[in-house]
């Protein structure tokens, strides 16, 4: 356990998860369904004999939970699955720790792999089993802009309209969904910004440079694999690799990786921030409170009036 924080899969890991079992279980065929403990799912349990013998159509990713969409008689329904700190989908041949945490499992047919198994030791996720209404009411209650679609401009406006601190905003899951302690620490070092600093008090070309940086460190560690810290590995078992490339999490007391001759320190809280104090000192720069910030012009992709910005 790194620090006093106990790490979860991110957006990069369960965007890995995703893609393997798009990859895997397209088009198979559910022949069962068992429930190892009915308060794994938070939603939905009565349905769940509606998925025996329908078709997985599609998985994707919203935030850092995974949704599977099933089709039977012309009728979808849909199981997402929260990862939370220690959830796991996994296929049949891959080991886990603790097998009795395993209390979900889609057995299959028509696909390369026989099985999905939701493992889950400490539960802090869940399963939900919803129908289209139930999907869309979850998805707009739980989940923000994905950070790898969200455009400039509404980026820009999220910021202006928040005093909250700068790391705890890009963790905020109803506002950007996806990033969580490793990734905001990581973001924030290579952008140079202390985890501390007021979101709406960065300058342009500070918002710019973090823009751009979000999405790099993201897309890199969706590449490698996400990161394997503590329990999380992809649904086949294979460990990311993004670890080896993180530059402050969990380094307390190492030499900063930029040589500027400081250590990075610990600021202890809810979710700890890793951070060069040299490197990622407070900048106010400009303000941006006098730009209008109403729910209804974020939503917009528009943004005439930040055109210049």
């Amino acid at each position: 356990m790194c620090e006093g924080t106990r790490p979860m899969p991110e957006l990069p890991e369960a965007e890995v998860a995703a893609r393997q079992l798009r990859d895997r279980v397209i088009g198979a065929t559910v022949q069962n369904c068992w429930v190892g403990r009915d308060d794994i799912v938070r939603e939905g349990l009565s349905s769940v004999e509606w998925y025996r013998h329908a078709k997985i159509t599609a998985v994707e990713r919203k935030g850092k939970s995974i949704i599977l969409t099933f089709v039977r008689d012309d009728q979808a329904r849909f199981l997402a699955a929260e990862l939370g700190m220690t959830g796991l989908l996994v296929f049949r041949s891959t080991e886990t720790k603790h097998p009795q945490h395993t209390h979900f499992i889609l057995h299959l047919e028509g696909c390369g792999e026989p099985e999905i198994r939701y493992w889950n030791p400490r539960r802090f996720g869940r399963l939900s089993l919803f129908d289209q209404a139930g999907l869309d009411r979850y998805t707009a209650r739980r989940f923000g802009y994905d950070p790898l679609t969200i455009s400039l401009p509404q980026f820009t406006l999220l910021l202006a309209a928040s005093r909250s601190r700068l790391k705890s905003l890009l963790m905020r899951q109803q506002v950007i969904a996806g990033i969580g302690n490793i990734y905001a620490n990581e973001i924030l070092f290579r952008a140079r910004l202390h985890p501390d600093q007021a979101a709406n008090q960065l300058h342009v070309k500070a918002i710019t440079r973090l823009f751009g940086i979000m999405g790099e460190v993201l897309h890199e560690a969706i590449a490698m694999g996400g990161s394997s810290v503590r329990d999380y590995f992809a649904p086949d078992g294979t460990e990311g690799r993004y670890k080896r490339r993180h530059l402050v999490y969990a380094k307390t007391g190492e030499p900063c990786p930029n040589d500027c001759g400081a250590m990075i320190r610990r600021s202890p809280g809810e979710r700890s921030s890793f951070f060069c104090p040299t490197c990622q000192r407070g900048n106010p720069g400009r303000s941006y409170k006098h730009y209008r910030t109403s729910s209804t012009l974020v939503g917009r992709s528009d943004h005439k009036h930040v055109s210049n910005i």
